[in-house]
């Protein structure tokens, strides 16, 4: 690539797609002011709490200033909320499912993905680096019906561990496809292995992982979101075995049901079958 990847333009391109795709503000608009209250001073009071046990100096209540006010210039807290926090709201927001395992989105989904149909390749360069990977699965509800018009949103970084729209050089929708599948709720799908990467490192978040002597690896992973019509939408990132970094991924997100099996051919590709359960809308909790 002509240009290099920074942690800043990366945190950059990330909040400013955020902005555009979500209206946080909006889907909250009628929250009452006691749940805002009990929200606000259960963060508060864990603060004041670990400035209590922990005897935070005003050498390092000011650091942390500095280094708040640094995140929010570098454009990294997509970055830092999707990896040390999102893990927890999205075991929060699922824990009442019978269908497939999810996890974290992440702070690189970019909505409206080409569609590819319901067997096809991801869009990817010519001769793209990474292991050819031959992934065919079911989608089906969860008393095993298959969802007709289902779809599968499927992205992930290329080999480099960038991907497209948040590094420069890299075709718009590179790595990035929807699926949708057919009455029998059958889809395959060709794109190629990503490999491990870290996290931008140049920013904020990078010196908050040298300073408390963190690693900054993320395992290789295939993000999905699945969606049918009457059920939860899923949204899980898939993993590999054998990767160094599945029991200690720093954005600790990492679930045992989403490692696949992929089988290697004799031409040195692989195959893996994984699919997924959705839940009916009506089994969500209130």
């Amino acid at each position: 690539m002509s240009e290099t990847a920074t942690a800043a333009a990366s945190g950059a391109s990330a909040t400013e797609r955020f902005h555009a795709d979500k209206s946080p503000f909006e889907a909250v608009k009628d929250t009452p002011p006691e749940r805002v209250d009990a929200l606000a001073r259960a963060v508060l009071d864990s603060v004041y709490a670990t400035i209590r046990e922990q005897r935070v100096t005003y050498d390092e209540y000011n650091a942390l200033k500095a280094w708040l006010i640094n995140v929010g210039q570098d454009g990294e807290w997509p970055l830092f909320l999707d990896v040390w926090v999102e893990h927890v709201v999205e075991e929060v927001a699922t824990d009442h499912r019978e269908g497939s395992k999810g996890t974290i989105e992440g702070p690189y989904y970019v909505p409206g993905a080409p569609e590819r149909g319901a067997k096809a390749s991801v869009p990817m360069r010519e001769n793209e680096a990474g292991t050819p990977l031959h992934w065919t699965g079911t989608i089906t509800s969860t008393d095993g019906t298959p969802l007709e018009g289902a779809s599968v949103e499927l992205w992930h970084a290329d080999s480099d561990g960038f991907y497209s729209q948040f590094a420069p050089g890299l075709p718009e929708w590179n790595l990035r496809g929807t699926f949708t599948v057919g009455a029998d709720g059958v889809f395959e799908i060709e794109t190629v292995q990503p490999a491990p990467y870290q996290i931008p490192t140049d920013g904020s978040c990078g010196k908050l992982i040298a300073a408390a002597g963190w690693h900054a690896w993320r395992p290789a992973h295939l993000h999905v979101k699945v969606s049918a019509p009457g059920h939860e939408q899923l949204t899980a990132q898939l993993y590999f075995p054998g990767d160094e970094h599945n029991d200690d991924d720093i954005a600790s997100a990492v679930k045992p049901e989403l490692v696949l099996d992929p089988q290697k051919q004799a031409d040195g590709s692989a195959t893996v079958d994984y699919g997924f359960v959705l839940d009916p809308v009506t089994s969500a909790k209130d």
